[in-house]
C-alpha cells in the first residue's frame, strides 16, 4: 500500500517541478519570507537572537502556498478527465489520496528547507536557542499538513483550479482566524480562550515557544486525518457517479462521519490532560526546574495560588492569559496536596472582589482598549497571589509582562519569566513565616557557641556588664534550641596555645579600650556547626536584647529558610541647595533585589556594618573615611562577602555626558589585595548604543543638537568569551552592556594564594581612554564616534577574589579607637553632670580572614544605577534588567542560596545579537538572499538530473522493445 502511495507522490513530485509554476511558487514564497524577516520584522533592528520573524508570518504565508500548490490535484484530473484512469488503474483510492498528500507535503519541505540559511545565520550572529527553532519547524510542517488535507478536499469537489485556489483560502484561512486576536479580543476570556484552542495559528504559536505539546500535535493531526477521509470520502463517490444509490454508499457516508467526529472529538478529551509534552528550549524555560520542586517540597503548611484574571482584559494580555493556566497548574501537580491553585474572575463575584481590595490591596487596573467603531477603558485584573500561612505575596502585571519596543507604537508584549517571579514568591513568603518561628527548626546541624572571653575582673567595666547581657541572652537562646546549641567558653589569655591557634585560624588578637591602654583582654565570639566556623561582630550597644539580634542572625545564616540579609552602602544625596544634583538613585536594584532578599541600608560611619548582615554591597563609593573602610575590611576578615562597584572616573549625565575624577577613599585597600583601577574608561568596538546628543549642520555655518541612537563604545557590551562560563553568576548571563567601566588590574604575586575569577571582560578590540568629554563626534570618526588610541587588548571589568585576606590593619589599633580619642571631650566638660559619658570603644581587630571569604570588584560605579540602567533601557527598547540579574546572581552564589540562580537566566528577551556595524548587516542580509537564489538553483539542478535519469531509462527501455 505504502508502496504505491510512494509511486504516486513521485509522480506528484515530478509534476510540480515538470513546469516552472513549481520554482514561482518557491521563489515567490522565498521572497516573501526574507522581506518579512529583514524589512517587515526588522531582524538587525529588533536584535535579538532568534527566528520569531520567520515563523510569525508562516501560517499565513503557508494558506497561500498550499493553495497553490494543492488547487490542481483534483480540480485537473476532473478537467482533463484523467480521473477515470486513476480511479481504474491498479491503486487503491486510498494509495491515490495519500500519495497526492506526500506529494504536496514533499514540495512544502523542500520550501521550509530553503528557509534554513536564517537560523544558521542567527547562531553565528548570537546565542540562537535551537529549541524554538526545531518547534518552529515542525509546527509549520504540521500546519502545512493540514492545509494540504484541506486543499487536496477542496480540490476534489469541483473541477475549476481558481475555485480550488479561493475556496482553499478561504476554508484555510478560517481555521486561522478563529484564534487570531482579531476574533478572540470580541469575546470574554472564557470564548475567547474556546476561539484559541479552536484556531489553527494560536496553536502554532504555542509550538512556535519550543514546547511540543501533544494537544498541540494531536490537533494538527486531527485536522488533518478529518479532511483526508473526507477527500476519500470525495474519491469513493466520484466512482459512484452515474450508480444508482445503494446501501453500501450510505455506509461509507456513516463510517467517514463517525471516523471524521471521533478524530475531532478527542480533541475534547486531551484538552483535559497536562503536562504531555517536550520543552525544547535550551534552559527548558517553560519546565517547572527542580530549584521550584525544591520549595515545593519544603511546603508544611497549603499554599494558595489564585490568579485573577478578568474575562474583558487588554488585547495584549489576554494570550498569556493561557500560558500562566498551564503552568500554574503545574504547580498544583508538583506540589500535590500542599498547593492549591484557583483561577478566578472577581466581577463575577462581589464578595471575593471585596476580599481581593480589603486583604490583599489587588485592584483592577483600567487599561485602554480601541475596536474597529470605538475607544473605550476596561478595568482588568492581571494578578497572581500566594499565600503561604499568614503570608503573601501578590504579582501584577506589571511584574509578571516584559514589553519590547519594536517601533512608534508597536510594542511585543510577552510574559517575562513566570517562573522566576511565582518561585521567587513562593520562596519569600515561605522564608518570611518559617522566619516568624525558631531559626532552629530548619537547622542541619546542631550549633556550638563559644565565648573566648577574659575573666570578668580583667574585663573593662562595660564588657563585664556585657558578659552578663551575653549569658541572658544565651540563656534565652537555649530555651528555644534545645539540644541544638550548646555553649562553652574559654580563656585565650590563660592558653597561650589557645591564642596562638585562634590568631592563626581566626585572625583574632587581644583587644584594648584605648590607644595607650596597657591591660589587654580578651572578648571574641563565634558559632559553628562543626564544619563552618563564623566569627560573631559585637553589637552596637552591648545590652541583651541586642546580643540575641546577633545571636540570632548568626544562626540564621546557617539555618537554610530564612530570608538572607545584603547591606548595602550607597553615596549620600547632594545637598538640596545645590542646584541639578542629584544622586545615581538605585531604585530598580532595589526593587528587584527586595523580592528575594533584605536590602539593609547602611552608611558605615560607625565603622560597623549591621550585625545582622549576610552580605556587604558598597555601591559607587566616594570619600570613605577611615572608619567606613575599617568596617569593610573586617566584615570581610569575619567571612563576609563584599561587593564593591567603584570606578575612578564619575560620569555625569545631562545636556553633555562629561567624566570627572572621583576618590572613592577604595584605592589603597584595593590595592592591597592586588586590585587596581586604571584611570580612565574601556572602549569596545563591540558596544551598546545609547541615545546621544549630536551636532548636526544645517548651513552659514549653524548647527542644531539632536538625539540620535547610536553605537557608543563607552557602553562595553560583554558577551561570548567576556563571560566566565565555568562561574555560575555569568554562565547563564547571555550578555550584560557596562556602562563607563574602568579597566581592573590584578597583581597575580599579591593573590597567587587566592581563587582569581574574571566575571566580566572586554573584547579583544577594546582600548582605554583618560578624555573627559564622552560624546562622540559621529563626524570625526563615523563608525564609533572616537578615534581608537594605546594598545587593544582585553581589559577586566569585573573580578572575584576568593580565599584568605589579610587585614589592612593588621598589627594596628583599631581606627575607632583613635576617633574615639580625637573626640574625648575635655577634663571640664566631663565633669558636667548634664554630660553623658561616651561609651568605651573596643580596639577589635582581626587580622585575617578565614577561606570562606569573598571580594568581587566591578569597575563600573554606573552599572546598577537608575540612571544608566534607563539610558540603556532606552536603546535596547525594553528594560534593562540584565544588572539586577547579575547582582542577584552575585548574591545567591555569595550566599550558598542557589535555588533561583538556575531560573533566573531564563527572561523572554535574554539572547541578543553581537554588536555589527551596518556594513557588515548588509553583508550578512544579501548573503541570506544569495542564499535563497542558490537554493533554488540547487533544486534545479537536481530535478534537471532526475528528468535527465528518467529520459535515459526510458531510451533503454524503448531499446529493449
Amino acid at each position: 500500500m505504502l508502496r504505491n502511495a510512494r509511486t504516486v507522490a513521485r509522480k506528484e513530485l515530478a509534476g510540480f517541478f515538470a513546469s516552472p509554476a513549481a520554482f514561482l511558487f518557491l521563489g515567490a514564497f522565498l521572497a516573501v519570507t526574507l522581506f518579512v524577516f529583514f524589512w517587515v520584522d526588522t531582524f538587525f533592528a529588533r536584535n535579538l537572537a532568534d527566528v520569531r520573524p520567520l515563523f510569525q508570518w508562516m501560517p499565513v504565508l503557508l494558506i497561500f502556498l498550499v493553495a497553490a500548490l494543492t488547487m490542481r490535484a483534483w480540480a485537473e484530473e476532473r478537467r482533463a478527465g484523467t480521473v477515470e484512469l486513476l480511479l481504474t488503474a491498479p491503486v487503491s483510492p486510498t494509495d491515490l489520496v495519500l500519495g497526492k498528500f506526500l506529494g504536496a507535503m514533499a514540495l512544502v519541505a523542500i520550501a521550509l528547507a530553503l528557509t534554513l540559511p536564517l537560523p544558521l545565520t542567527v547562531s553565528v550572529l548570537g546565542p540562537l536557542d535551537w529549541g524554538p527553532v526545531v518547534g518552529g519547524y515542525v509546527a509549520a510542517l504540521a500546519l502545512a499538513a493540514a492545509y494540504v488535507a484541506i486543499g487536496l478536499w477542496v480540490s476534489s469537489r469541483t473541477d475549476n483550479q481558481i475555485v480550488s485556489l479561493i475556496v482553499t483560502v478561504l476554508v484555510a484561512g478560517a481555521f486561522f482566524l478563529i484564534g487570531a486576536p482579531a476574533l478572540t479580543d470580541l469575546a470574554g476570556q472564557r470564548v475567547g480562550d474556546l476561539l484559541r484552542a479552536l484556531g489553527a495559528g494560536s496553536r502554532f504559536d504555542s509550538i512556535t515557544r519550543g514546547v511540543l505539546d501533544l494537544r498541540d500535535l494531536y490537533y494538527y493531526l486531527s485536522i488533518t486525518v478529518a479532511f483526508l477521509v473526507l477527500n476519500r470520502l470525495a474519491v469513493e463517490k466520484m466512482r459512484w457517479a452515474h450508480n444508482s444509490p445503494r446501501p453500501a454508499h450510505r455506509a461509507w457516508q456513516w463510517i467517514a462521519a463517525l471516523l471524521v467526529a471521533n478524530v475531532l472529538g478527542a480533541n475534547l478529551w486531551l484538552d483535559q490532560i497536562g503536562g504531555v509534552r517536550a520543552d525544547l528550549t535550551a534552559d527548558h524555560r517553560y519546565t517547572l526546574s527542580e530549584a521550584t520542586r525544591g520549595y515545593l517540597k519544603d511546603l508544611r503548611e497549603p499554599l494558595l495560588i489564585r490568579g485573577y484574571f478578568s474575562a474583558a482584559t487588554h488585547p495584549l494580555l489576554a494570550p498569556l492569559v493561557p500560558q500562566l493556566r498551564d503552568l500554574l497548574e503545574e504547580y498544583a501537580a508538583a506540589g500535590g496536596d500542599k498547593v492549591r491553585v484557583e483561577f478566578v474572575d472577581p466581577h463575577d463575584d462581589p464578595k471575593l472582589e471585596e476580599e481581593a481590595a480589603s486583604r490583599y490591596d489587588i485592584r483592577p487596573v483600567p487599561f485602554q482598549v480601541s475596536s474597529k467603531y470605538k475607544a473605550s477603558v476596561v478595568n482588568s485584573y492581571f494578578d497572581v497571589l500566594v499565600s503561604y500561612g499568614d503570608q503573601y505575596k501578590v504579582l501584577g502585571f506589571r511584574d509578571l509582562i516584559d514589553v519590547k519596543m519594536r517601533s512608534e507604537g508597536d510594542f511585543k508584549v510577552a510574559l517575562k519569566n513566570p517562573e522566576y517571579d511565582i518561585t521567587r514568591a513562593i520562596r519569600k513568603v515561605l522564608l518570611s513565616y518559617q522566619g516568624g518561628g525558631s531559626p532552629f527548626a530548619t537547622l542541619s546541624r546542631p550549633l556550638h557557641f563559644t565565648g573566648h572571653l577574659s575573666p570578668d575582673a580583667a574585663l573593662p567595666p562595660e564588657l563585664a556588664t556585657a558578659r552578663k547581657a551575653l549569658d541572658q541572652a544565651l540563656a534565652k537562646l537555649r530555651k528555644q534550641a534545645g539540644d541544638k546549641l550548646t555553649v562553652s567558653f574559654d580563656d585565650p589569655g590563660a592558653d597561650p596555645a589557645l591564642a596562638r591557634k585562634l590568631g592563626d585560624e581566626l585572625g583574632f588578637r587581644p583587644l584594648v579600650t584605648g590607644l595607650l591602654d596597657p591591660k589587654p583582654f580578651w572578648f571574641h565570639l563565634t558559632l559553628s556547626d562543626g564544619h563552618q566556623t563564623e566569627p560573631l561582630p559585637l553589637p552596637d550597644t552591648l545590652k541583651p536584647e541586642a546580643f540575641e539580634r546577633t545571636l540570632e542572625a548568626a544562626v540564621k545564616r546557617f539555618s537554610p529558610g530564612f530570608l538572607k540579609t545584603v547591606a548595602v552602602y550607597t553615596p549620600p544625596p547632594p545637598p538640596p541647595q545645590t542646584m541639578g544634583a542629584h544622586g545615581p538613585g538605585f531604585r530598580t536594584l532595589r526593587a528587584a533585589m527586595g523580592q528575594s532578599v533584605r536590602w539593609l541600608d547602611t552608611t558605615l560611619d560607625h565603622g560597623q556594618v549591621p550585625a545582622e548582615a549576610d552580605m556587604l554591597m558598597v555601591l559607587d563609593p566616594r570619600h570613605l573615611d577611615e572608619a567606613q573602610r575599617f568596617a569593610i575590611d573586617q566584615f570581610l576578615m569575619q567571612g563576609g562577602s563584599v561587593v564593591v562597584a567603584t570606578s575612578p572616573t564619575e560620569v555625569e549625565l545631562g545636556r553633555s555626558i562629561d567624566g570627572h575624577p572621583v576618590d572613592s577613599g577604595l584605592e589603597d585597600w584595593l590595592a592591597g589585595y592586588g586590585l587596581h583601577l586604571g584611570k580612565g574608561l574601556v572602549l569596545d568596538p563591540q558596544s551598546g548604543a545609547l541615545p546621544v546628543p549630536v551636532e548636526r549642520p544645517i548651513g552659514n555655518g549653524m548647527s542644531v543638537r539632536e538625539i540620535q541612537l547610536a553605537a557608543y563604545p563607552y557602553i562595553v557590551d560583554v558577551r561570548g568569551r567576556g563571560l566566565d562560563a565555568d562561574s555560575p553568576v555569568t554562565a547563564s548571563l547571555g550578555d550584560i552592556q557596562v556602562p563607563w567601566a574602568a579597566p581592573i588590574r590584578i597583581d597575580a604575586a599579591k593573590n597567587q594564594d587566592r581563587k582569581l575569577t574574571t566575571l566580566l571582560s572586554s573584547s579583544a578590540g577594546s582600548w582605554v581612554s583618560t578624555q573627559p568629554n564622552l560624546i562622540p563626534d559621529y563626524q570625526a570618526h563615523p563608525e564609533l564616534g572616537f578615534a581608537p588610541t594605546g594598545a587593544r587588548g582585553a581589559h577586566p571589568l569585573a573580578v572575584m577574589l576568593e580565599g584568605r585576606f589579610d587585614s589592612a590593619f593588621k598589627g594596628q589599633p583599631s581606627p575607632l579607637l583613635k576617633a574615639a580619642a580625637d573626640a574625648k571631650p575635655d577634663a571640664k566638660a566631663g565633669t558636667d553632670a548634664k554630660t553623658p559619658a561616651p561609651p568605651t570603644p573596643i580596639g577589635r581587630v582581626i587580622d585575617h580572614s578565614p577561606r570562606s571569604a569573598r571580594l568581587i570588584l566591578i569597575g563600573s560605579s554606573a552599572l546598577f544605577s537608575d540612571r544608566a540602567t534607563e539610558f540603556i533601557g532606552q536603546a535596547l527598547g525594553s528594560a534593562n534588567l540584565k544588572p539586577a540579574q547579575f547582582a542577584q546572581n552575585l548574591v545567591d552564589w555569595s550566599l550558598e542560596d542557589q535555588g533561583l540562580l538556575a531560573i533566573r537566566s531564563r527572561g523572554q528577551f535574554a539572547r541578543t545579537l553581537a554588536p555589527l556595524p551596518r556594513d557588515a548587516q548588509a553583508m550578512w542580509e544579501y548573503a541570506n538572499y544569495g542564499f535563497a537564489l542558490g537554493g533554488l538553483a540547487l533544486v534545479w539542478l537536481l530535478n534537471n538530473r532526475r528528468r535527465h535519469g528518467a529520459a535515459r531509462r526510458h531510451a533503454r527501455l524503448l531499446q529493449e522493445v
